[in-house]
């Protein structure tokens, strides 16, 4: 009866599985998560969360055969490789994906039947169908898993993909409001690689081999991602007449906002997974220093800042741009548990959950 029950639960692959993936898991309720760990060490931390962990490495193809026909709804949520323009990794996920095996498919009465590719299959049910009735198959229990993902896993539908992008990819837009029809104009070499990981699940989504949401993705906060190491080495931050906006989005809000985009993410679409702040650099830091009692970050000109911090800091320090996130909320309909950092930092600091480790 439990072998049963596990094929009958539809399933979502986790690509990526870090802090926000783990955030993902109980929103799935019933569902039959799988995850893709190139870290062998994490599988009793997966199956302890109720994972179906798999070893494999995107950097390596040989080992994603597996995920062939594995699941209908895919989570991408790996960054790329560190070097070069193309997204390497999410080119070998998409080849690994389109070697889909053909579906198992169960019984009348819930039991697993024999393999057939899904063209025959079609086929058979069609004169099975001509010859008699098909009985009614079982109900499923309204309260396994939400209704999208129910219908997600009964159609035959190309699979379902959510990535998880970066605002990275607009570049510097001098402090505009923006929405998601901004062209993209990556500043660096990271950027670029997300912009190829957009245009590649684009062209897959044009084919029709895969359907493909997009959300783009600011700076990702919670209490384990807070910037207080950073205050206590006295990290400097820009005078406010050289500062840039960033935006934010808390993990817990982004786990929701992914797991939406599974069921009710259009085509092709993209989405700003941002909340409501408005703020720039300085001031973000000055928020969490004053929630927690700790100095405020010394300011520095960006003359200065050109000369005394680290290079990849310095490149978050080079963009400004601040979100409009209306499709968010109208086309999905997402409430953020936490619309602004002032609404987390005041719960956090009374709760006293923070951790100093945090970057």
């Amino acid at each position: 009866m439990k072998a049963t029950r596990n094929f009958r639960r539809p399933r979502v692959l986790i690509v990526g599985c870090g802090d926000v993936g783990m955030r993902c898991v109980p929103l799935l309720q019933r569902a039959h998560v799988f995850a893709l760990t190139s870290h062998a060490e994490r599988s009793a931390e997966l199956r302890a969360a109720g994972v179906s962990p798999l070893v494999g490495d995107l950097d390596e193809r040989r080992s994603l055969k597996r995920l062939a026909g594995l699941a209908p709804t895919v989570l991408h949520l790996a960054p790329p490789q560190k070097t070069g323009d193309d997204d390497r990794r999410t080119r070998a996920l998409l080849s690994a994906l389109a070697m889909r095996r053909p579906r198992a498919v169960s019984g009348t009465h819930g039991t697993r039947a024999t393999v057939a590719p899904v063209g025959r299959l079609r086929r058979a049910r069609a004169s099975w169908a001509q010859a008699r009735p098909l009985p009614r198959p079982l109900p499923e229990p309204a309260d396994i898993v939400p209704d999208g993902l129910r219908r997600a896993a009964a159609s035959r539908a190309p699979l379902r993909f959510v990535y998880a992008s970066t605002t990275g990819v607009y570049g510097d837009c001098g402090g505009a409001w923006i929405d998601e029809t901004r062209v993209t104009e990556p500043a660096n070499a990271r950027a670029k690689r997300r912009v190829s990981a957009e245009q590649q699940l684009r062209r897959a989504t044009a084919r029709g081999s895969i359907v493909a949401s997009i959300a783009r993705i600011p700076g990702i906060y919670a209490a384990n991602r807070l910037p207080l190491a950073r205050l206590e080495k006295r990290t400097p931050a820009l005078v406010d007449a050289d500062d840039v906006y960033t935006n934010h989005i808390h993990a817990d809000d982004l786990a929701a906002i992914l797991v939406r985009l599974a069921t009710r993410g259009r085509p092709a679409r993209v989405v700003h997974a941002s909340d409501d702040s408005s703020l720039k650099m300085g001031e973000y830091f000055d928020l969490v220093a004053d929630a927690f009692g700790l100095a405020r970050a010394p300011r520095i000109t960006r003359a200065q800042a050109e000369e005394q911090i680290e290079p990849t800091l310095l490149s978050f320090m080079r963009e400004s741009r601040r979100l409009v996130n209306r499709r968010l909320k109208e086309e999905l309909g997402v409430r953020l548990r936490y619309p602004s950092v002032e609404d987390f930092l005041r719960e956090a600091a009374g709760a006293g959950e923070v951790s100093k480790d945090a970057p």
